[in-house]
């Protein structure tokens, strides 16, 4: 998988999280006078790194601090890998592995992606994602390599007792759309990874 990657070092450190499949990328920034510069997505690059996919879609959103997205998926066929980052603010980005078949199954992982640190996730399919806004604002975009399908829309509640994540170490849920708090409980979601 990182046979080339000798030769990503100067655009790209790659770490592996404990959860099979997530990568976290993290890109060097060029730094001057006027600013910075960095490579936001290179196919040829992410392919060598392992990373293969046909981004297809891209979504962008603007959440204002203590809103909490999530956690959401699509089944199959239409489940959807991503590239997730932030443009600007602070989040904290979780995901949730569903696939029945890994030891890691029900088992999360949480991240701190930011404008400054410009920190990349990505997450295949089989996993729930959502994050809470911790800067006033967070504009998170994201590519996917599957459209958008409403009627393959699922999702767990992000309070999940099962899960027991700590959002509150990070910051206080405030904003909750009535679709995110209406979301089962991982016991009885439905997923078919």
């Amino acid at each position: 998988m990182y046979d080339n990657f000798f030769l990503l070092t100067k655009v790209m450190q790659l770490d592996e999280p404990y959860l099979v499949g997530l990568v976290l990328l993290r890109p060097t920034i060029h730094y001057d006078s006027r600013g910075y510069f960095f490579e936001t997505y290179h196919k040829e690059k992410y392919k060598a790194m392992g990373l293969d996919l046909c981004f297809i879609q891209e979504n962008q959103s603007l959440s204002k601090k203590g809103t909490v997205r999530g956690l959401h998926y699509q089944l199959i066929p239409y489940a959807q890998s991503k590239l997730v980052r932030v443009v600007d603010g602070v989040i904290w980005d979780v995901v949730v592995d569903l696939r029945k078949g890994m030891d890691t199954f029900g088992k999360w992982q949480g991240f701190l992606l930011s404008s400054k640190n410009q920190h990349q996730l990505f997450i295949p399919k089989g996993f729930a994602h959502g994050f809470i806004a911790l800067s006033n604002q967070a504009i998170v975009t994201y590519k996917c390599d599957a459209y958008h399908c409403p009627n393959a829309e699922q999702g767990i509640h992000f309070q999940d007792p099962t899960l027991n994540i700590p959002w509150e170490d990070y910051g206080k849920p405030q904003i909750i759309s009535a679709k995110d708090a209406a979301w089962p409980l991982f016991q009885k979601a439905v997923f078919n990874f």
